[in-house]
This record gives C-alpha cells, sequence and structure tokens, in this order.
C-alpha cells in the first residue's frame, strides 16, 4: 500500500486539492495529515480515502474538525496519533510541541514519524526512527507533500502546483 503525508493546508482548497490529485494518480490508498487543516470545509476534499488527521496548533475548531472527519469516515485523532499499517509503526504530530516530539523520538517505537509545522520538507534518521516533514500545501515554497510505498519503504516528495 502507498500512503500520503500531507501537512499544514490551512485551508487552501485550491492547493490541497491539487495535492489530493497528485497522490491518486500514485495509486495512493491511505493519507496521513499533519495538522494545521484550519476548517471543516478541508476536510470534506479528503472524502473517499482513508484519512488520519491531528491536530495542529491553528486548528481551533476541533468540534468542527472532528464532526467533518466523521462525516467523510475519516479519523481525527487530537494532537498525536500512533498507527500500524502493513506492520509498520508509524507516528503523527504537528510539530510543535518539540517536547513531545523529542520523546516520541526518542522512545524507539515508530519506524515513522510524521510531522509538520516547519512548512520545510526534510528528514532524518534517528536511531531506528526516520523522521519525516512533508513541507506544507500553504505558505511554502515548494507546496510539497510526500509518498511513502509501505512495501520498499521507498519515499518520494511530490512538488504540489499553486
Amino acid at each position: 500500500m502507498k500512503i500520503g503525508i500531507v501537512s499544514d493546508s490551512h485551508g487552501n482548497k485550491q492547493t490541497v486539492a491539487a495535492a489530493l490529485k497528485l497522490l491518486s494518480e500514485r495509486g495512493v490508498g491511505c493519507i496521513l495529515h499533519c495538522g494545521d487543516i484550519d476548517d471543516a470545509a478541508t476536510v470534506h476534499l479528503f472524502a473517499g480515502t482513508p484519512t488520519h488527521f491531528v491536530l495542529g496548533n491553528c486548528d481551533h475548531d476541533e468540534a468542527a474538525l472532528r464532526e467533518a472527519a466523521r462525516q467523510i469516515g475519516a479519523t481525527l485523532h487530537g494532537r498525536f496519533a500512533a498507527l500500524e499499517l502493513d506492520g509498520i509503526r508509524i507516528a503523527m504530530i504537528h510539530g510543535d510541541d518539540e517536547k513531545r516530539k523529542r520523546a516520541e523520538i526518542d522512545s524507539g517505537e515508530h519506524d515513522y514519524l510524521f510531522c509538520g509545522h516547519t512548512h520545510v520538507a526534510e528528514r532524518q534518521r534517528v536511531g531506528p526512527t526516520l523522521v519525516v516533514n512533508p513541507g506544507a500545501l500553504h505558505r511554502a515554497r515548494p507546496k510539497t507533500c510526500v509518498v511513502l510505498d509501505l512495501q520498499t519503504r521507498g519515499l518520494e516528495l511530490l512538488h504540489v502546483a499553486d
């Protein structure tokens, strides 16, 4: 299975739609959103693809985001999520809580930790954990997201047109 990872969409529906199109073209079967969704209308754009969301520091209306996620059959985990997909241990956090992020990295419990917040795509291995920031879909040059192939563990950085 391939999963798409996005972050920091900040209600930029045009760029979210462009990213979702790219992810669909690559056969993504699940999407992870690392927070700063911004509004419920943006959540609705993810309908049709299993999606996991975590909250970011700009996600002020948690109740509306939670209801929108429920309506499309997605999962809003709160500020942190730990998932196992095809035997791969994945953690998601927005990244603004540096202490929690560092604790999750140092725990060694995750194969991947996906986070956003900085609007800069980057990856670094810390012990057994590959820490990946997919970049951002708003206020970033370039706007980016990531595809992870769970079978090969290959990562692909995608540039999203705005």
